[in-house]
């Protein structure tokens, strides 16, 4: 089959889909990326052989823009004639579902990575909230990265419940366990330590994404200083790029991070795992998710994590077993959580055991790969012949 995978920026094909693709075009199929251009989508063909269409997909509402970048999208996708357009993000969601939809291709699919407007005020929130209304209309079949995340779709009117599908555990593409296995990096704990200005003998609390408001930045740096004021022999460690367009910290907050020397900020890695093997806790507090899957990439390098009990993350942690949940910007049952973790070692062990198993045993990248082949070939027995013979 031709299939197209599309998503607004290249970062996130290169972040979250590379091993699907990878799998995809190894099973025989034809793939195609569309992307917003850059380096990054060059070096994506690069490594995984196949090929890309750059189109300019804004993130942001752009009428203009996204008006062109619609025009594209449709002329490209009736040139091509792919059997599958598969899109997910957002923007590049509602722009695929109308373009594919009147190029006429057959097998139109979409997975819904989280809801930026649940967050919202009105009237924007039903502006943005119609516009997965239509995601599900116009495409053939709808899929949420985690089963809390379809049952929020269904019940907010988005989705039917037949119309929204979760292949397997969830996640949108598991977790490489070659990639994250904390044997690769037992040699190294002490060097990158040394590096990051560590002691040897502090505890280390992680997290790794966006450093913006919506991820609970601003919870998390005050209970993390709660910690520190209390004697806790503790250190912060920030892996991310900070955002200051689309949500930006309060002043107060990038002024702690900077200040603070037990606060250390490095910045987006291309190797989260390398901080990951030093962690003692994994700290996700945001205030929405689709699934979280950096939860289960630290899970397989046997860390537990503290998160937020909010749609995703119920999935992704389960609550006194592989990780604590807490409620959204409480900043005092962060802390709480957070002390408990990081002062009871047979907790954290424990936790970190539990996490382990269940990510090798759920969401093991080449089981969820699978799960998307199975599906292809489900839906290409269902509609490809009827597409062709019409």
């Amino acid at each position: 089959m031709r299939i197209c995978r599309v998503a607004t920026v290249p970062f996130f094909v290169a972040h979250h889909l590379k091993s699907q693709i990878k799998a995809t075009a190894a099973a025989g199929h034809e793939v195609v990326i569309v992307s917003s251009s850059g380096p990054q989508l060059m070096q994506l063909v690069k490594e995984l052989g196949v090929q890309a269409h750059p189109i300019l997909i804004r993130r942001m509402v752009s009428p203009i823009s996204d008006l062109r970048s619609l025009i594209a999208m449709y002329r490209y996708f009736s040139k091509e004639r792919f059997d599958i357009v598969h899109s997910t993000t957002p923007k590049a969601g509602l722009l695929c579902a109308v373009a594919a939809f009147f190029a006429r291709v057959p097998i139109r699919l979409h997975t819904f990575t989280g809801q930026p407007w649940a967050r919202l005020a009105q009237p924007m929130r039903w502006l943005v909230k119609h516009g997965d209304r239509m995601i599900v209309w116009l495409n053939t079949k709808c899929y949420a990265d985690s089963r809390s995340q379809a049952d929020f779709l269904v019940a907010e009117g988005v989705a039917a419940p037949g119309r929204i599908a979760v292949l397997g555990g969830g996640s949108l593409g598991g977790v490489d366990l070659v990639q994250f296995n904390p044997d690769r990096w037992s040699k190294r704990r002490a060097e990158i330590r040394e590096e990051m200005g560590v002691p040897s003998d502090a505890k280390i609390i992680t997290f790794i994404g966006r450093i913006t408001r919506d991820k609970g930045i601003g919870e998390l740096v005050a209970a993390f200083k709660r910690l520190i004021n209390s004697e806790m022999n503790a250190y912060l460690l920030l892996v991310g790029p900070f955002e200051p367009e689309r949500d930006p910290l309060p002043d107060e907050v990038e002024e702690q991070i900077r200040h603070e020397t037990r606060i250390k900020a490095v910045g987006y890695s291309a190797e989260p795992e390398r901080y990951m093997s030093v962690s003692d806790v994994f700290c996700l507090p945001s205030y929405r998710e689709g699934f979280g899957n950096v939860v289960i990439e630290a899970a397989a390098m046997g860390v537990p994590s503290v998160g937020t009990r909010i749609v995703g993350l119920v999935d992704s942690v389960v609550d006194g077993e592989t990780g604590i949940l807490v409620p959204p910007r409480d900043v005092a049952a962060l802390t709480e959580a957070l002390f408990r973790m990081l002062n009871d070692e047979s907790l954290r062990m424990r936790m970190g055991r539990a996490a382990q198993d269940r990510a090798r045993d759920l969401y093991d990248a080449k089981k969820v790969n699978q799960f998307i082949l199975d599906e292809y070939g489900k839906l290409q027995a269902l509609y490809l012949p009827m597409s062709r013979d019409s």
